[in-house]
């Protein structure tokens, strides 16, 4: 991660502005392993959450005010505390790790560069929900982090931080390292549990939710891999440190990250309520002799903004007061050689081609979606076609089974609101704009390609 040495308008120096803790030790030969973690203050947080009786342990954890990392940001020891207890069933621990948001890219460097982190977070969690079994579910496709996590699980077993009788405690875990078949639609909760019991991976009616019949119809905990990985941290550095950092109701570090047309796009961890034109200002800005078009603060699925929104607090408050989301904190910028009716398109495509086909909103509304974007875009479209975009998107927003069909809607609503007039540029123009060899959308990535060819 590449840092302007520069000063920000406050005077302050950009680095003062990061909060490195589960990336502090990324870029250490091996960082991956046990005794690399151990040499970090590692399971120091579990110690001290086993000392504590569990309801204890979740009240600390709701207290720090952690919320889930994974887009919703809902309080993650809200969710711990909602586990029935005293009810004679198994209870479980499944973490998400199927990440798959365009633009999303932060739980699997963690699981690549720091997977103790997160199998001590499952330890401390599980403990507090009384669990004794826990689930992480991997997206299948990165074989690499799926190698590195069953190793890690088996440092952690050989140690004794899982198994029976965990450090004495009388804790007995086991984990489950599952690997996904790559669909998007297991990134929601209750698709990923029916995935996890063997079914096709789609979305359950709720309620029951699963804090009440989850998986195998027993009370679960559902939770990002982000959010758990926080958690030793927290009780390693106590609550009030946790606090100190971001907003009053938004607390805490987190990763953000930065893709696109950036000149040092990566991780950047930093507490909540930071903002983009800070961020830049740490990366290097916009690539060398162009300017920020559009940009997304939490992955496709969330309303873009403009440059207007470069100041706009990075936490879930302040984000949603601009009229976005704060999602996953998948930052994606894009210059002015971009064609947003491109992108809009090549995102809807990916929605349409990954719904499940459970609910007809989202099933027939995003195919008609990519039907009428690839007609404007290839200049075929009518001026009519721009209305009915906009009447079929809000047919889908908050009438499919999940929130996919809410994430398909998020773009064409907030690119229609900013750049309504580049649609009917491609209309009355038949065709696009934008000059293909200056887009790095296609040019950069097909360099044997000709243009015209």
């Amino acid at each position: 991660m590449t840092m302007a040495t520069q000063l920000d308008q406050n005077g302050t120096s950009p680095e003062k502005l990061l909060a490195p803790v589960l990336s502090a030790f990324w870029d250490e030969p091996e960082s991956w392993t046990l005794a690399t973690y151990e040499r970090h203050e590692g399971y120091q947080g579990l110690r001290k959450a086993l000392a504590m009786a569990p309801d204890d342990l979740i009240a600390y954890v709701k207290d720090a005010g952690l919320r889930g990392r994974g887009g919703a940001g809902f309080p993650t020891g809200m969710k711990w505390q909602f586990i029935p207890q005293g009810d004679g069933k198994p209870h479980y621990l499944v973490v998400n790790a199927d990440e798959s948001e365009p633009g999303t890219c932060k739980d699997i460097p963690l699981l690549f560069a720091n997977p103790h982190a997160l199998i001590e977070g499952i330890v401390i969690a599980c403990y507090a929900i009384r669990s004794q079994q826990a689930f992480i579910y991997l997206r299948g496709e990165v074989v690499p982090v799926l190698r590195r996590l069953h190793e890690a699980v088996r440092e952690a077993y050989a140690a004794g931080y899982l198994g029976k009788n965990i450090l004495g405690s009388g804790l007995d875990l086991d984990v489950v390292v599952h690997a996904g078949a790559g669909a998007y639609i297991c990134g929601e909760e209750t698709a990923l549990l029916d995935s996890l019991e063997g079914r096709r991976g789609q979305p359950r009616l709720r309620p029951p939710f699963p804090a009440v019949a989850g998986l195998y119809a027993c009370p679960t905990v559902v939770n990002n891999v982000e959010s758990i990985a926080s958690v030793p941290a927290i009780l390693q550095r106590g609550k009030d440190w946790f606090k100190s950092m971001g907003s009053e109701k938004s607390p805490g570090f987190t990763l953000y990250s930065l893709s696109g047309h950036v000149t040092s796009p990566g991780q950047y961890e930093a507490p909540l309520g930071i903002t983009l034109r800070q961020l830049l200002d740490m990366s290097g800005g916009i690539r060398a002799g162009h300017r920020l078009k559009f940009w997304t603060p939490g992955g496709s699925s969330t309303p873009m903004f403009t440059e207007e929104h470069l100041d706009v607090p990075l936490d879930y408050e302040g984000v949603g007061a601009a009229g976005s989301m704060l999602g996953t904190k998948a930052l994606q910028c894009f210059d002015e050689t971009t064609c947003v009716v491109r992108a809009v398109t090549r995102w809807t495509e990916f929605y349409a081609h990954e719904s499940c086909g459970k609910c007809t909103p989202c099933r027939e509304g995003t195919y008609w979606l990519v039907q009428l974007l690839r007609d404007i875009e290839a200049g075929k479209g009518r001026m009519s076609d721009i209305d009915k975009l906009n009447d079929i998107a809000d047919t889908i927003n908050g009438k499919s089974f999940c929130a996919l069909g809410d994430g398909a809607a998020s773009p064409i609503f907030s690119s229609l609101k900013y750049f309504r007039a580049e649609y009917e540029e491609h209309i009355t123009g038949e065709g696009c704009p934008f000059d293909p060899a200056k887009s790095t959308v296609w040019a950069d990535r097909n360099p044997h390609l000709e243009v015209n060819a």
